[in-house]
């Protein structure tokens, strides 16, 4: 019976559905932002995105959010520093049927209501950039952003809660235009949305672990 328990239990966490493979987001407590050098690149609201996807027991659902506004510096062709401001009101599910428009809007306002995001106390979320320094490769030193070339670091608010992320990057400076894009994995609870999250609720659970993709375009 106890090696039945224990497969059943085996059987049961492979089961759960597991935040996607990415790079886990180093997190400290916020770090001062320098004044930031170089030339100003707006970034490009219609095309820069941030996408999410949450995980559970169950199964997971994928959305977006969109970019309200944002600045690079750029000098050289090094960014320097920077902020992207995300709309928070603009989360969107993607992964639910169009035509089950009622499963789609119940999760979207669970989403945005006080449980979660919050959206109608805290409309919007920034995230100001305090350092980018080259990344290189090495042993020990790996990660699963296939040709990151920098390593990103900055002040995450989310809620008037603010923690510093750093996470691999791929950035390029092409005909005057910036593109940036990363996936990582940050834990929601650090940014106050604990509900749902203690292990004990089985399939009630809704996993800490988040993972956040973006892509950027900025240009002058």
């Amino acid at each position: 019976m106890k090696y039945i328990l224990s497969f059943m239990l085996i059987a049961l966490l492979a089961a759960c559905e597991q935040a996607p493979k990415a790079d886990k987001a180093t997190i400290t407590e916020a770090h001062p932002v320098k004044e930031a050098e170089g030339r100003r690149y707006l970034v490009d609201t219609a095309t820069s995105e941030v996408r999410w996807i949450g995980t559970k027991p169950t199964g997971k659902h994928t959305g977006s959010f969109k970019v309200q506004e944002g600045t690079l510096l750029v000098k050289d062709t090094t960014v320097t520093g920077g902020n992207i401001i995300v709309k928070m009101n603009s989360l969107e599910n993607l992964d639910l049927s169009q035509s089950d428009t009622s499963l789609k809007r119940k999760l979207e306002d669970e989403l945005k209501g006080p449980l979660f995001f919050d959206v109608a106390s805290f409309p919007v979320a920034t995230f100001e950039i305090t350092n980018v320094t080259n990344f290189t490769p090495s042993v020990g030193n790996e990660v699963l952003m296939k040709n990151a070339n920098y390593t990103v670091q900055g002040n995450l608010t989310i809620k008037n809660i603010t923690k510093n992320i750093s996470f691999p990057a791929i950035i390029k400076l092409e005909n005057g235009t910036i593109t940036a894009m990363a996936n990582f994995n940050i834990d929601r609870t650090l940014w106050g949305m604990t509900y749902r999250a203690d292990k004990s609720m089985q399939d009630k659970l809704i996993n800490s672990a988040v993972n956040i993709e973006f892509r950027v375009t900025a240009a002058r």
